[in-house]
Formats: C-alpha cells, sequence, structure tokens
C-alpha cells in the first residue's frame, strides 16, 4: 500500500514537472530543506524570514497542489515522506546550482567570467599575443581564452557572426556596430639571410625583389602589404613565392638564403640571434603599420574584454 501511494504520488509529481515547473518553485525546495534541517517550523521561519502561519499555509498549500503529502506529524516534529525525502534529495542537488548559476550570471554580468574568443588576422602577432595573454589570465583567472584563424566570412564576417569577440589585424575595415582599437605601431621590413647580397642596404627597392623568391604566410597576395604597399604599385613582381604556415620555419628557411620574407621588425630582431636574421627598410621611408584590436560596440560593458584592449595596448 506505501509502495503504490508513492508511486502514485511520485507519478503526480513528475506530471507536474513536465508541465513546466508549473507547481514546484524553487522556494518550496528551499522550505523542504530548511524544515529538514531545522525539524521545526518556528526555527525553519526565522531562516526563511517566514512567519510560522505564513510557512505553515505555504506546505498545506504546496501539498493540496501536489496531490501528495511531504510531510507526517509525529507527536510535534515534521517527518518527510517517501516523497518528501525524494523531494529533499532534488533540493540539496538543486539548490547549489541555482547559487551556482546566480553566481556566475552575476559574474557574466560583470564581466569577470567567460570565455574571450580572439580571432587572428596578423600571422606573426603570435608571439605578440603570448606576451599580453599570459599575463591577462593572471589577472582574470575566471576568464578563458581561444585563439581562432580561420574563419567563415573572414575576420570581420567572424566580428558581425560573433564568431570571436576580438579581432586582431593590421588593417581595420571600419563598420558601423564595430570599433577597432591601435594596440602598438610596427614597421614592416624584409628579413634576409646572412649570405644574402642586401644583408647591410640601409633600404631595398621594388626592382630588387624581381629575382627573389617571396616566402609568405598562406594568405592571398591582395591582403599582403609587401605586394599592396610595395610590389604591385610599383608593377613588380617576385620570380617565385612560397607560403609556409609557421613562423620559426619560415625564418629557418630565409636563414639559410632560401628566400626573404617581409615581417614586423621587432619579430625579426627578436629572432635575429636565433637564426641570424637581418632587417632591410621597405624603401627610403619605409612602411609603417600598426596592430588593431576590433571589437562590436555592443560589448563595451563586458569587462574582460574592454580590460584585455586596455591592458593591450599598454606598453610592456
Amino acid at each position: 500500500m506505501g509502495l503504490k501511494w508513492y508511486v502514485l504520488g511520485l507519478y503526480k509529481f513528475c506530471s507536474f514537472v513536465e508541465l513546466g515547473m508549473s507547481v514546484l518553485e524553487r522556494s518550496h525546495l528551499k522550505i523542504i530543506q530548511e524544515v529538514a534541517r531545522e525539524g521545526s517550523l518556528t526555527a525553519a521561519g526565522l531562516r526563511l524570514n517566514l512567519t510560522q502561519p505564513a510557512l505553515s499555509h505555504a506546505i498545506r498549500k504546496l501539498e493540496t497542489q501536489l496531490e501528495v503529502k511531504i510531510w507526517r506529524r509525529e507527536g510535534r516534529s515534521l517527518v518527510l515522506t517517501q516523497a518528501g525525502e525524494w523531494l529533499l534529495s532534488l533540493a540539496n542537488r538543486l539548490l547549489p546550482q541555482f547559487e551556482l548559476a546566480e553566481q556566475r550570471l552575476e559574474q557574466f554580468s560583470n564581466g569577470e567570467c567567460g570565455t574571450l574568443r580572439i580571432g587572428m588576422e596578423c600571422h606573426p602577432c603570435y608571439q605578440w599575443l603570448l606576451k599580453v595573454v599570459s599575463p591577462y589570465l593572471e589577472r582574470w583567472p575566471k576568464v578563458d581564452v581561444d585563439v581562432r584563424q580561420k574563419f567563415q566570412f573572414g575576420g570581420i564576417g567572424a566580428l558581425f557572426c560573433n564568431e570571436v569577440d576580438i579581432l586582431v589585424t593590421p588593417d581595420p575595415l571600419y563598420k558601423p556596430g564595430l570599433k577597432f582599437t591601435p594596440v602598438f605601431d610596427y614597421e614592416l621590413v624584409l628579413a634576409v639571410g646572412p649570405e644574402h647580397p642586401l644583408r647591410d642596404k640601409k633600404f631595398v627597392l621594388p626592382h630588387q625583389l624581381a629575382d627573389e623568391t617571396l616566402i609568405t604566410y598562406p594568405v592571398p597576395s591582395e591582403r599582403l602589404d609587401i605586394y599592396t604597399q610595395f610590389l604591385q604599385p610599383a608593377g613588380i613582381a617576385p620570380r617565385q613565392q612560397k607560403q609556409i604556415e609557421t613562423t620559426d620555419i619560415m625564418l629557418v628557411m630565409v636563414a639559410h638564403g632560401r628566400g626573404v620574407a617581409a615581417l614586423p621588425r621587432w619579430l625579426v630582431e627578436e629572432y635575429a640571434t636565433r637564426f641570424e636574421l637581418y632587417p632591410v627598410k621597405l624603401g627610403k621611408n619605409g612602411i609603417a603599420k600598426q596592430i588593431f584590436l576590433g571589437h562590436r560596440e555592443t560589448d563595451e560593458d563586458i569587462h574582460y574584454l574592454r580590460d584585455f584592449i586596455n591592458f593591450a595596448a599598454t606598453p610592456h
């Protein structure tokens, strides 16, 4: 008889749950937990800021709606029924999750928790990014970082489609809804090896690269500054172009005389002793560039995103 009653009551309870928890609420679970913990309505009411009559009414109303007894009287004490024990187990599992969810949502609201998705349109900038990400993660222990390089609709499209939160790019495309912040300046130079004839030149002119093998990242030529700002305006093309994904392999190839590469001066100088590289200015005036961090204007209030931009723009 007891098992039949329990199963019937549990069936009715689950039916309410399936209807979208229209009867059982978080406050009910809290009442069940506190009454079980305190053992009396008076003590539980004090913890819940409810009077004893109000708490008694809430219990009777809940049992009426669920059509199942949750407590039974044993003298002056309230003892949970089997259905009540099951609900208490549910409360002990769910209530901490509610509290954790509220904490996390508050952290999201305050910009203290989340994943910062960074899109890269600047291959050499990985070395710079590592120097920024490491101390940033120490500043934001509850924020993770994910770096993405391949986009479905390009870097700008990735921002608009919420594929990434920040775009690292040397070529900002100003569109309504997007904001770009310059974070550092650099000079694009030609990297050559120790035996290259251009090694000691003060600068190189476009025609001097006509017989060279130009080593680049796997990026279309229309997005490479060495083409758009140096070679193409002079009507010059290199003898050959080789595409290499990895910066270290690219620099090894240059150091061993397999070609030349256009890279940021800071990167060439950083690797110069390791690979014996030499930077040569591109043209008499050089090619000045900037790295920008792009983000959606609607994300301005995300604290950890804004802090990353501010931190990245601060000299280290």
